[in-house]
């Protein structure tokens, strides 16, 4: 299972962040998708086209480190030179769920 989920989260994240792929970033989350991130909006639909308009949507992204245990996916990546940890949850191969965490400067 974990490795299911590891594939299911990084095929989205790719879409997101490197291929800019919005509509199959969108087949990978659930339509209620929740996010706990300040500022983004839940749901499928919403949360894409947040991040698809966001200021960071043109931006480099890199993604560094993938780590799986059974339906929590956590992923280290590089956008415009930020660190960011994203969480994702994956129920009946589907993100339903997500939290991140971002570098701040000092």
């Amino acid at each position: 299972m974990s490795e299911t989920n590891r594939m299911i989260v990084l095929d989205c994240l790719e879409n997101l962040f490197v291929h800019k792929d919005f509509d199959a970033a969108k087949a990978a989350l659930h339509p209620e998708f929740i996010t706990h991130s300040p500022g983004l909006p839940n749901g499928r639909d919403t949360f894409a086209d947040a991040v698809k308009n966001s200021p960071l949507a043109g931006a480099t992204a890199e993604i560094r480190h993938v780590v799986a245990e059974r339906d929590l996916v956590m992923v280290h990546l590089h956008v415009a030179g930020t660190a960011i940890v994203d969480i994702l949850r994956v129920e009946d191969g589907l993100l339903v769920e997500h939290w991140d965490v971002k570098e701040t400067g000092a």
